[in-house]
């Protein structure tokens, strides 16, 4: 009778310890919503505050002017490198990018080497910005000779983007189902046709999404642009003028190219001219609304994919 008796559960230790799950579970909840709200309340201040400072100063010839000392100026050359050398970077990037995340999700075999090359590739990715800028300075900038210019920033900024972007897209192949790869190769596809045909298609929405939040990245990048890019207010650009190799034309990468996010910290360091202030808060306004874009556009596209190839 004892025996039994000791053998029947506690009712009570039960209730016990089912109170204690939900109380965790409920303060889990007000920790993750009151973390939620904290971020989001910061967003929405960073983008109140420049929007109210640029209320009845922003316009769109300061989209499409000049920079000067003596007045407001505009932006207009700093937005166009700012696109240059995201262009110029993705040029460099994405191409090894894509085909080095299809290598290590199909090809290459699981070891101590491609431990070795995700720990690499997170470490780069980790380096703070400014350690990859004065590498680009040293070797970018010096041993190549070219000076500061729009190449060295970009070749300064595939170096930490190349592995992020190879590592999404590792991670959006290997997302897509194994039961598709085994269709594919049942009906007697090669294993190239079935990345081809099949597993990019699938992982293309993933894939996407990583190269945009990837842009938006490269887009407000200053630190390391500081080092490679360079420094000096560019005046207005001819762009009838197409040499590649003359340093006053716009489209040559061996020309200084002062980018918006670099442009915004060197009003706010120097302080020179008039206007800087107003400057400053508008070109910061421009350069938030233009990375919400990027990470926005990112999910928008990357679900319109999936549903357009998926059908779901």
């Amino acid at each position: 009778m004892t025996a039994a008796g000791a053998s029947r559960p506690n009712p009570a230790l039960g209730r016990s310890k089912a109170g204690r799950i939900r109380f965790a579970d409920r303060a889990a909840t007000v920790a993750l919503w009151a973390v939620a709200i904290v971020v989001i309340t910061t967003l929405l201040a960073i983008i109140a505050h420049f929007v109210i400072a640029s209320i009845g100063v922003i316009s769109i010839s300061f989209l499409t002017s000049a920079p000067s000392d003596t007045d407001l100026g505009g932006i207009g050359p700093l937005i166009w490198n700012s696109l240059y050398i995201l262009v110029l970077t993705l040029i460099f990037t994405v191409p090894f990018g894509i085909l080095g995340g299809i290598y290590m999700a199909e090809y290459a075999r699981e070891g101590r080497v491609t431990e070795a090359i995700r720990f690499c590739q997170e470490l780069t990715s980790a380096v703070p910005s400014i350690v990859v800028g004065l590498f680009g300075l040293a070797f970018f900038v010096g041993v190549t000779g070219w000076g500061f210019s729009a190449l060295a920033g970009a070749l300064a900024l595939t170096v930490f983007n190349l592995p992020l972007l190879s590592r999404l897209t590792e991670q959006a192949i290997r997302a897509v189902p194994p039961d598709e790869r085994a269709a594919s190769l049942a009906i007697g596809a090669s294993k190239w046709q079935t990345i081809r045909h099949v597993v990019m298609p699938l992982a293309l929405p993933g894939i996407v999404t990583g190269l945009i939040l990837t842009s938006g990245r490269i887009f407000g990048e200053a630190a390391a642009l500081i080092f490679t890019a360079g420094l000096s207010t560019p005046t207005a650009y001819d762009f009838s003028n197409f040499s590649l190799t003359d340093p006053s034309s716009p489209w040559s990468p061996l020309r200084p190219a002062t980018t918006l996010s670099v442009y915004i910290w060197a009003l706010n360091s120097e302080g020179l001219g008039t206007y800087w202030p107003q400057q400053a808060d508008m070109s910061a306004m421009i350069l938030v609304a233009m990375v919400l874009i990027f990470n926005l556009s990112a999910r928008g596209l990357g679900r319109t994919l999936q549903r357009r190839l998926t059908g779901g």
